[in-house]
């Protein structure tokens, strides 16, 4: 680790999972158990984003398979605009509002200004694709477990 990380706990993020996109999580699930190896579990209703999740694989690098409850949803308009694809990739942070501020100020446009509620009861905040190269970005505190 460099000096400069050591001062900034922040700075090195593991990758938590990839998030995909579907039409029905019914559908889907079976070609991800495949292709990853491992049954999908932890199956929830996010109605504050109004999609259903459950994630494929365990440790860094799962795959969440998102799909929409209700026609408005981001996870929605994101089918209807772009198809069943990646959708985000999702990062862990040990303090939240700290990369969020950390993100500000290095000048990314955050979606959330605020840590919101995730699946399995995580705080989560959105940066926007337009100024992370195109990528959705989800940034996760998780709970402690």
């Amino acid at each position: 680790m460099t000096d400069q990380t050591a001062e900034r706990p922040n700075h090195e993020r593991t990758l938590d999972h990839v998030g995909v996109a579907v039409h029905s999580l019914d559908d889907a699930l079976p070609l991800w158990e495949s292709l990853v190896g491992a049954k999908g579990s932890g199956r929830e209703r996010v109605d504050t984003q109004g999609v259903e999740v459950v994630f494929v694989g365990w440790g860094p690098g799962r795959i969440e398979l998102l799909a929409p409850t209700r026609a408005e949803s981001p996870v929605a308009r994101f089918l209807e605009r772009r198809g069943t694809g990646m959708h985000h990739l999702c990062y862990r942070v040990s303090d939240l509002r700290a990369a969020l501020e950390e993100h500000r100020q290095a000048g990314h446009e955050l979606i959330d200004s605020e840590p919101r509620g995730g699946a399995h009861g995580h705080r989560v905040a959105f940066l926007h694709p337009r100024s992370t190269s195109g990528v959705l970005i989800e940034l996760l505190e998780a709970r402690d477990e």
